[in-house]
């Protein structure tokens, strides 16, 4: 009989696959669900909600909002120690681990959630962080994370809202691609970056999967664009009306 304290049983039949990302849901003994995540020497458990290793980090739901809190308390001239930055860094690599699961258990809203903590708690150390090269170390993860959270909120809003409502996440993610290339003066390197055309090659996939055109958001933004007002205005009133119409009239998405 196993000894209650090896993982033999939870390993049986589930291999570790190189270059795989493997993971499965789990109800635990509790009664609560867990997230687990093969890997080479065993397997990975995290929790499904707020910290991954479910610790409170000082009385905190994670250590970001500690942090945060911690500004609260000392003001804005706040700068993280060493030591708060390699705790800093332990987060970021669970909140990764469990983004990953996500995005293979194709739990897209999840994994959109867990990338929004991500880069909002990046934009927290780039504004507190006294060590430069540090910061840099996180924010050149900036864009495969932004990338992953646009990818997943299209394939989310492709599930909930149709067609259209992936569309519109993919140019709201292009156009926060197009910032973050911006605040670094890199503009000209936006158009051949690698993700950002894969979510462009993901938009017109989507386009034509469904014999989708140009979205009333398109549209308006031409229009806008044109300085053509009176087209925007019916535009503005279209998509209020929350009418379902394709670009040029058409169907907002074909069926089959």
């Amino acid at each position: 009989m196993p000894s209650p304290r090896d993982i033999d049983t939870v390993l049986k039949g589930w291999d570790f696959k190189p270059g795989e990302v493997s993971a499965r849901l789990f109800k635990a003994r509790s009664g609560r669900e867990v997230l687990q995540m093969r890997v080479d020497m065993g397997v990975l458990q995290m929790e499904t909600d707020l910290r991954p290793d479910g610790s409170r980090p000082h009385g905190a739901d994670t250590y970001y909002d500690y942090l945060v809190g911690e500004v609260v308390r000392e003001g804005g001239g706040f700068r993280l120690s060493k030591e708060q930055c390699a705790e800093a860094d332990r987060e970021f690599v669970q909140y990764y681990h469990r983004r990953l699961c996500w995005l293979s258990l194709r739990e897209y809203r999840r994994a959109a959630r867990d990338a929004d903590h991500s880069l909002a708690f990046m934009d927290f150390v780039r504004e507190h962080s006294a060590d430069e090269e540090w910061t840099l170390s996180h924010e050149q993860n900036r864009p495969f994370i932004l990338f992953h959270r646009e990818q997943a909120a299209a394939l989310a809003a492709l599930e909930d809202a149709g067609p259209e409502g992936a569309i519109h996440e993919l140019n709201v993610g292009l156009e926060r691609f197009r910032d973050l290339f911006a605040r670094y003066g890199a503009e000209e390197q936006y158009g051949e970056d690698t993700l950002v055309r894969r979510l462009e090659e993901m938009r017109e996939a989507v386009r034509r999967r469904y014999e989708v055109g140009r979205t009333l958001d398109e549209q308006l933004a031409e229009a806008i664009r044109a300085e053509d007002y009176e087209q925007a205005a019916r535009l503005r009133d279209r998509i209020r009306a929350g009418r379902p119409i394709g670009a040029d009239g058409g169907s907002g998405a074909a069926t089959g």
